[in-house]
């Protein structure tokens, strides 16, 4: 096991309390993540406590826990690390009540040698956020604590503003950390590296070298049981408020004066604060045949399951430069890209027939999947006699470095961050606020929903969306191989 470098992880032991704990998220990520994070040495020491509806003691969410690392950890389990990990679990069922919270959180406190700290994960949806922080405030364990909220925050300006304000009476802002798995994954803090660490980019990085910018999240999923909390968000919402604006602002900010929590979302925050107010006559909405027919969905449901949009950031840097986004449910592909497309020089001096331009501009595309990819593609001549130029393109793989094992999953890294009190990769309350601010036209007139079939692209408007520039996925060429030396 490869040595942990100081200062990544917490000083202090965590008590952990896991509400939710017996959910999908718990089991598939936050479980596995938090034994992984145990017994890798990032935290000196930890006790996780779970709360959730279910009526069963601490051994029964042992079992739990044992059963969701073999269910879905990415790595093996060993039997020695397993052992120590399972003592540190206890549980406490929401019906026990504050105190019987309260008093499992002395206890963990009271096993550890020195001084620890509290992180309250609310792995809940929505409606029950408010309920587990009036627990946490009447258990009296907001004192040298911090909590993490699950997405989406609120679902619009009024109930966002709210929700803030409500969270505020309990929980100081640098207490409480709104997660967004997207910006926990390495190739989006990549981006910031690539951005700022090189001089050949970031002087190409605005207006006058950019064309326009897609990010474009395609999901082959559908709804697995989460059609309740669905009908209540759909695709706007669910994902591009809490996750593809995010994203935006990574690609878009200035330089901060320094790679840290507060100059970070100050160059986010200015971002969001330059986004002009997004129309609905440029948003395609859609929804996938059979919709309608999921158990818990409403026969007449506008809920839409796709949305593309075009959206613009009102600055020095970026004006006129459209940015497309694109997400949804039951589509061609599962993807995660952001694709930048450079203006063309002119082709006057090519001769007829020689090739140039007709595959497009130039692109840098990062693929944001857990194994980082960046692509450059660029015209070269083809050999031999004459003028043909053919479409190439350099390649980066973090496969290729050897290092792809080192990486941590989104969800433990910010995990991780938030034991250490690192705002960086979360977003704030001003930065949510402005974004329902942004989308208020939209949502108070957003256009039909569209039909599409699944295993599409979505609705066949989202060309006319894009027109006279056309969306990168699919690819028309495929990644190349980890150490593969073809095209």
């Amino acid at each position: 096991m490869a040595k942990v470098p100081s200062g990544v992880g917490p000083s202090h032991p965590q008590v952990v309390v896991l509400f939710g704990a017996t959910g999908d998220l718990a089991r598939r990520k936050l479980l596995p993540g938090l034994y992984h994070l145990a017994t890798s040495g990032f935290i000196p020491d930890c006790r996780v406590i779970g709360v959730s509806l279910d009526d069963i003691d601490a051994d029964g969410f042992r079992r739990l826990a044992r059963q969701s690392l073999g269910d879905f950890s990415s790595r093996s389990t060993d039997d020695a690390d397993w052992a120590a990990f399972a003592q540190r679990l206890d549980y406490v069922s929401l019906s026990a009540g504050p105190q019987a919270l309260k008093a499992a959180v002395d206890a963990a406190e009271a096993s550890f040698d020195t001084e620890s700290r509290r992180l309250h994960y609310l792995s809940v949806p929505p409606s029950a956020a408010l309920s587990a922080v009036r627990m946490l405030a009447e258990a009296r364990l907001v004192e040298r604590s911090r909590i993490v909220m699950e997405k989406p925050f609120g679902t619009d300006l009024a109930s966002a503003v709210e929700l803030n304000a409500r969270l505020h009476q309990v929980f100081a802002e640098d207490q409480i950390f709104r997660i967004d798995h997207f910006l926990g994954k390495e190739p989006a803090q990549n981006i910031l590296a690539f951005r700022f660490a090189n001089g050949l980019f970031e002087p190409i990085w605005n207006r006058n070298f950019i064309d326009h910018v897609q990010i474009d999240v395609p999901e082959t999923l559908g709804l697995a049981q989460r059609a309740t909390f669905y009908e209540q968000t759909g695709a706007y919402r669910d994902m591009v408020v809490t996750h593809l604006f995010q994203i935006l602002a990574f690609m878009a900010m200035e330089p901060p004066t320094a790679l840290e929590p507060q100059p970070i979302s100050e160059e986010k925050n200015k971002v969001f604060r330059s986004m002009l107010p997004i129309q609905p006559g440029d948003v395609v909405r859609g929804q996938y045949s059979g919709y309608r027919d999921e158990p818990g969905v409403d026969v007449q449901s506008e809920t839409e399951t796709f949305i593309a949009l075009k959206c613009f950031i009102d600055n020095w840097r970026w004006a006129g430069v459209p940015f497309f986004l694109r997400t949804g449910k039951k589509l061609a592909e599962g993807q995660r890209i952001i694709s930048i497309a450079f203006r063309e020089p002119p082709k006057s001096m090519f001769p007829p027939g020689s090739g140039v331009g007709a595959q497009g501009p130039d692109h840098l595309t990062f693929d944001l999947a857990d194994a980082s990819k960046m692509s450059l593609s660029f015209y070269g001549k083809r050999p031999g006699p004459g003028m043909r130029l053919d479409k190439l393109s350099l390649q980066f793989a973090m496969h290729d470095t050897g290092l792809a094992g080192e990486v941590l999953e989104a969800y433990e890294r910010l995990i991780l961050d938030a034991m250490r009190g690192d705002h960086t990769l979360f977003n704030t309350a001003e930065g949510i606020e402005r974004l329902w601010q942004v989308s208020v036209p939209l949502l108070e007139a957003p256009p039909p929903v569209r039909l599409y079939a699944p295993g599409s692209w979505g609705p066949k408007s989202v060309h006319q969306l894009i027109a006279p520039h056309a969306w990168r996925l699919p690819f028309e060429r495929s990644w190349r191989s980890p150490n593969s030396t073809g095209n």
